[in-house]
């Protein structure tokens, strides 16, 4: 298992659009993702899930992945988030 803490900073972060892109960064990996922040824990592919999170900038989260593919998934991940994969 991979994880990483890191720093959401993304606009409008929790709207829709950011969300469901990071949802598609996430389901590009094999590994099982979650996504951690205020104390809840969610499957990062779930819409919903990620949704319900309301993820805002300047938020820190704990990414962690479980699999063959868990450390691109955790960079592909923080990546996305910071702004560089966007």
């Amino acid at each position: 298992m991979t994880k990483r803490n890191i720093r959401v900073r993304l606009e409008g972060s929790a709207e829709a659009r950011p969300v469901a892109l990071l949802v598609q960064e996430a389901s590009k990996y094999d590994s099982i993702i979650y996504i951690q922040a205020g104390g809840r824990r969610v499957n990062a592919k779930s819409i919903m899930g990620m949704m319900s999170l309301g993820i805002n900038t300047g938020e820190e989260l704990e990414v962690s992945a479980d699999g063959i593919d868990e450390k691109a998934a955790v960079e592909g991940i923080d990546g996305f988030l910071s702004g560089k994969g966007a």
